[in-house]
């Protein structure tokens, strides 16, 4: 076992000659509680590795139900020492042992006397065979090519490694003992000496191994520029594979020589060949940047008006239309037919079309707001012939807005991502379907099937082809589909677990900070059969995070695959080096996850084909292993993925798709492999960004392998590197992050003191807090601690310019005084703190891939008037008020892009941003009309009563896997619809807050459409009636069937209900009919309605934090103002201000898009009552012809 040595110590190691059973290794900081939990005795204590320093060591112990931990610290000498206080001289050990032997007598100053050790828990490696899905019968050996791309040193097995002094040492063996060997073979007319010959090949081992690295990497050079040493070097490569006996030695002195001619000649021979390049070519191809992919042609939509019957008596004409999306001219042409040989076609550049309504209700039906003459505007709804016309309509139109954009910097990239287990078999000639996302499940529509995208990824496994060889054919296969030199900026392998990622050739200067890594998961963590790699950047000022694994294989090892899991995500050395206390899924704006996952379903084999034969996945996806330890949090805490549409990807005939193959015979028996969704794509982003997965599917016509290629293609907002116009800020320019309080309960059995630290790339620096002012406990395992104003530091960021700082997040880590280790992490959007009062914020921490508590308090991000410029760039400009509308800041500067979320509004879905309403607040229904005090049928997923029964909803495994952070968003809803429903909202980061008890009680039915939740593992958290140690299900409903009764984890809020129904300190207090003031709470109050999200108070300034400043400082005022309150003032004047929160819920918040509200929208608004529609049309209709004149 390789231990870690602290200093120097006259080489001895810390642990003494064998590790106690009292030492626990990198036992984290909550199981190292438990098992002093489970002791139960005063006087328990263990020792395990330190989080916050390496090298260094915790020594934690357990005394009145309560764990102090003390951190032992090697010295520049290697000594051991308990941290003591300033002043106090320490005492000073060579090893762990007998520092412990010290303490475990009475009386030297810890808080009681060693007296119990709690010995680690020895896990028996066993050789389950966990190879290569139980094909292979020994696991498959790593590849020899030199280009794995591994740090040198970091994967090597250190017991393969011959010692410094080991040549001497084998050198002194021969000639005390084979030396009389081989002089005797000579006396007996030998003409070799077969042992001198195999203490030099001992002793040469390693150099074998690097000169075949060498000459691997010059291997291609060789070929462009020196043909004749080409086939030599290419002839050793190939021999060194099967070397071996007395000719390994005659091999390395070949190789030598021809690595020295090489090396010797190839930069001449090099000069020369581009010498004669240059002179034979004059004419130099264009550079890459210049070269373009084929023209996108000409598409067109066979559509109808969406009108209602009076309307369409009125008009007479037919309502078939044709739109034709110009991504190339820039234009989108609308024709309709007048006749019978006559059409009549209107066009629209690019920057006419103000704004895309999606509903959501009707999957095909699209909203556009074209701009008409003086300003005005007119919106008409098209039906298109599927919901995936609709799509590729809009992301024609967001194309052809990045085309004709005149911003320098991209505001949305498009990313596809492939993963694939090849089976250790060679890929076919084509695999074009993969990466045209051509197949089963979510697919893209023909007519943007074969636009390029920006980014690639590919992640395969049991990937046998060479790297080089594999990322060539990458290459070579993306210009064939579209006619672009793509450059590889990454590629990482371990074994055979591959990642690729290419750029396209005009993004290459916008990469940056790329990092790579590996970790084996494999028998012991020591093969890299199994594991993962990982590859990270900056694409300007936007970070990202690619994983590619391959976890163990087995139905039963759903454990083991957990463990692998944590183990990447903490052991993963990717993203910012300063970001060391936040685990990868933290470190960056936006995560992938992709691999085979090698999850199965846990469902008779018979029962899962006839399901498959019937296309009915969704009884499939409530016995997945993966979903259902999602919803117990084991992993993928807060990650999103895509609904599954498609069958499992394993385990197929190879040569087939048409028959699963479940059972082989081993020799220790049959093993069953049951079909199942082992390989998948999911992400985690930070909060209000905005990223949609536009397909998720597999193909269905490559075969080589028994898995299936997944593919995913997003679309990702990004952000530019910032510079500010106006330079650094004066004092009186300078923006601040001001904190009034922050609270957080944390799942620990520790009463130490807590501190916070504050990283962002907006800060110069990680700042502190000071210690918590407040603690208190109502439970023995969590602890509440607050801070008030005065520990809480104030923050300046870098630039004070408000179009920066809405891009920017905050990353806060609890860490404890004792051991400097981190209790939970979390990270905050500043966009939705900006403003001059402070805005509420709460989220969940987490700590190495698990919850550990939650966090809230109340901010705000002040910017100087001087400061809040208008934005310039396209993607970001929008603003989320408290009606959930998305608008853009600027009016005279392309006033409603569609290049991303800043172009879609939000038509009859409640969104998250929406200040909290209180019940007097929700426009009630009258009681002169019957239809307004009928509700709506409640969502699929929506729970109106908390319960602790476990039984989950109808179909919690499709909001599992299908739901993700988007800003693109829809109208209506329904209960069949929502898939891939997409809200401006925070990710799954953000869970629901604790509720007080009389919260808890309230039910309150929506008088207008309530959204299915996006999240319900974090809507529908179930808190305990009984003892917290009462079984319970995840928070995800409880999932289905024994699984989840059984499981006896459970969420952190769940354990913490008497901790957190006390009043939070710095608010007022609530009265019982209230509902907690946080952000985003959903009309209706169930659970699900504690989504939380920092609240805006629902005025004007929530919206102006972009606008112009002539908008928000100038003393004209328009009736047409963008704000709620020019509706709130309009309903007023006519007293139906009833209805405010209605209209606003559903998008009609500016009073210009109210002249195109129709009698429809407004009952879907909650205007039920014929005269008072009467009233709100007529004075719309009276509004507009005053302005006409």
């Amino acid at each position: 076992m390789a231990v870690a040595m602290a200093g120097g110590g006259g080489g001895v190691s810390p642990l003494g000659p064998s590790p106690p059973m009292w030492y626990h290794r990198d036992l984290s900081r909550a199981a190292a509680e438990e098992l002093l939990a489970r002791a139960g005795r005063d006087g328990s204590f263990l020792v395990r590795d330190s989080e916050s320093v390496n090298g260094a060591y915790a020594l934690c112990v357990l005394f009145q139900k309560h764990v102090h931990t003390y951190r032992i610290l090697p010295d520049d000498e290697g000594f051991l020492a308990v941290q003591t206080s300033q002043g106090v001289q320490p005492k000073r050990f060579k090893t762990l042992p007998e520092l412990v032997s010290l303490y475990l007598q009475p009386s030297q100053g810890l808080v009681t006397t060693l007296l119990y050790p709690v010995d680690r828990e020895e896990t028996a490696v066993s050789d389950d065979r966990d190879y290569s899905d139980g094909e292979d019968e020994k696991p498959p050996l790593p590849p020899r090519s030199a280009s794995t791309s591994t740090p040198p040193g970091t994967d090597t097995p250190t017991d393969s490694i011959p010692a410094a002094n080991g040549l001497s040492t084998i050198s002194h063996e021969y000639l005390k003992g084979s030396y009389a060997l081989d002089l005797e073979a000579v006396k007996q007319g030998a003409c070799s000496l077969p042992h001198l010959n195999k203490t030099l090949v001992a002793s040469c081992k390693r150099l074998n191994g690097e000169v075949d690295k060498v000459l691997s990497g010059l291997e291609i050079l060789s070929k462009v520029f020196d043909q004749q040493s080409a086939f030599m070097v290419s002839k050793m490569i190939q021999q060194s594979v099967n070397q071996g006996g007395d000719q390994e030695l005659e091999n390395l002195v070949t190789k030598l020589a021809i690595l020295k001619d090489l090396l010797s000649s190839i930069e001449k021979k090099a000069l020369k060949a581009l010498q004669d390049m240059s002179l034979s070519s004059p004419c130099s191809p264009p550079p890459l940047s210049m070269r373009h992919s084929k023209a996108i042609p000409v598409q067109a939509f066979e559509v109808k008006l969406d009108v209602y019957l009076a309307e369409l008596t009125k008009i007479g004409k037919s309502q078939k239309y044709t739109l034709s999306v110009d991504v190339e001219g820039g234009r989108l042409v609308v024709m309709k037919k007048v006749k019978d040989s006559q059409e009549d076609w209107t066009t629209f550049t690019h920057d006419k079309i103000r704004q895309l309504i999606k509903s959501q209700r009707v999957q095909n039906k699209l909203g556009i707001v074209f701009e008409k003459e003086k300003d005005k505007s007119q919106r008409k709804d098209f039906i298109f012939a599927s919901a995936k016309k609709r799509e590729a309509f809009c992301q024609l139109l967001q194309l052809m807005k990045n085309k004709h954009s005149n911003q320098d910097e991209p505001d949305m990239i498009s990313i596809f991502i492939g993963t694939w287990n090849m089976g250790s078999v060679p890929s076919p000639k084509s695999v074009a379907s993969w990466v045209l996302c051509r197949g089963l499940g979510k697919t893209l529509d023909e007519m943007t099937v074969t636009i390029p995208h920006d980014l690639y990824v590919f992640g395969t496994q049991e990937n046998s082809v060479c790297e080089r060889e594999w990322v060539e054919s990458l290459r070579c296969m993306l210009k064939d589909q579209t006619e672009l030199e793509y450059k590889p900026i990454a590629v990482q392998t371990l074994w055979n677990i591959k990642i690729a990622v290419l750029v396209k050739p005009e993004h290459e200067n916008r990469i940056s900070h790329v990092g790579m890594s590996s970790v084996k998961t494999g028998i012991a963590n020591t093969l890299g059969n199994k594991g993962a790699v990982g590859v990270s950047f900056m694409f300007n000022g936007t970070s990202f995070g690619f994983v590619n694994c391959h976890l163990t294989s087995g139905n039963e090892k759903i454990a083991r695959r957990n463990q692998n899991y944590l183990d990447i995500l903490r052991l993963l050395s990717l993203g910012d080096k300063q970001l060391s206390s936040f685990d990868i899924s933290l470190r960056f704006t936006h995560l992938f996850w992709l691999g085979d996952l090698n999850y199965r379903l846990d469902m008779d084999i018979q029962e899962i084909l006839n399901y498959i034969n019937r296309k009915e996945f969704d009884p499939l996806l409530k016995v997945d292993q993966l979903n259902l330890e999602r919803e117990k949090n084991k992993v993928f805490l807060r990650f999103a993925e895509e609904e599954i549409s498609f069958p499992p990807t394993y385990r197929y005939e190879r040569g087939s798709r048409d028959t699963y193959v479940w059972q082989k015979q081993k020799a220790t028996g049959m093993r069953t492999n049951v079909p199942s969704w082992c390989d998948r794509i999911l992400w985690k982003s930070y909060p209000e960004t905005h990223i949609v997965c536009n397909s998720y599917g597999c193909t269905d016509d490559i075969v080589t392998s028994d898995h299936s290629p997944v593919f995913a293609t997003f679309e990702v907002g990004v952000t530019s590197q910032f510079v500010s116009k106006k330079g650094l800020p004066k004092s009186s320019e300078q923006a601040y992050i001001e904190f009034e309080s922050i609270e957080a309960i944390v799942k620990t059995a520790s009463r130490t003191k807590f501190f916070i630290e504050f990283y962002s790339t907006c800060l110069e620096e990680f700042k502190k807090s000071y210690e918590n002012d407040s603690q208190s406990s109502d439970n023995v395992n969590f602890l509440r601690v607050g801070w008030s104003n005065k520990q809480l530091t104030t923050l300046k960021p870098l630039l004070s310019e408000i179009e920066y700082l809405q891009d920017q997040h905050l990353l806060l880590t609890v860490k404890s005084l004792d051991g400097y280790e981190s209790y939970g992490e979390c990270v905050l959007a500043l966009k939705s703190m900006i403003g001059s009062t402070a805005q509420q914020f709460h989220t969940y921490l987490s700590h190495r891939g698990e919850e550990t508590g939650n966090i809230r308090g109340s901010m705000r991000v002040r910017v100087p008037s001087e400061r809040m410029g208008t934005r310039e760039r396209l993607y970001g400009k929008s603003v989320v008020n408290s009606a959930g509308l998305i608008w853009n800041g600027d009016p005279s500067i392309s006033k409603n892009s569609y290049n991303n979320p800043a172009y879609y509004i939000l038509e009859g879905v409640p969104n998250q941003s929406a200040a909290a309403l209180s019940p007097e607040l929700i426009p009630s229904p009258t009681s002169t009309n019957p239809q307004a005090t009928k509700a709506p049928p409640p969502s699929s997923g929506a729970r109106t009563k908390p319960s602790c029964a476990a039984s989950g909803p109808p179909h919690p495994r499709r909001h599992l896997a299908g739901h993700t952070v988007r800003a693109i968003s829809e109208e209506g809803s329904s209960e069949d619809d929502g898939v891939g429903s997409t809200l401006n909202r925070p990710p799954p980061d953000f869970p629901p807050p604790p509720l007080p008890k009389a919260a808890l009680e309230m039910v309150a039915e929506p008088p207008f459409p309530k959204p299915r939740p996006i999240y319900p593992d974090l809507a529908e958290v179930r808190i305990p009636a009984a003892t917290p140690g009462a079984p319970l299900g995840g928070a995800g409903g409880g999932g289905s069937g024994s699984g989840a009764l059984d499981d006896q984890s459970c969420s952190v809020l769940q354990m913490a209900k008497t901790l957190s129904e006390s009043e939070f300190s710095g608010q007022p207090p609530r009265t019982p009919s209230a509902p907690p003031p946080l952000r985003g709470q959903p009309i209706g109050l169930g659970l699900d309605s504690c989504r939380t999200f920092p609240p805006r108070n629902p005025i004007t300034e929530s919206i102006a934090e972009d606008m112009p400043e002539e908008a928000l400082w100038g003393s004209s005022s328009s009736s047409l103002s963008v704000g709620e309150s020019s509706v709130g003032e309009w309903l007023q004047r006519l007293g139906l201000e009833r209805y405010e929160q209605g209209l606003l819920h559903n998008g009609w918040d500016d009073l210009e898009f109210l002249s195109d509200i129709t009698e429809e929208d407004l009952e879907e608004a909650g205007v039920f009552d014929p005269a008072h529609k009467q009233i709100l049309l007529e004075s719309l209709r009276q509004q507009q012809q005053q302005q006409q004149k």
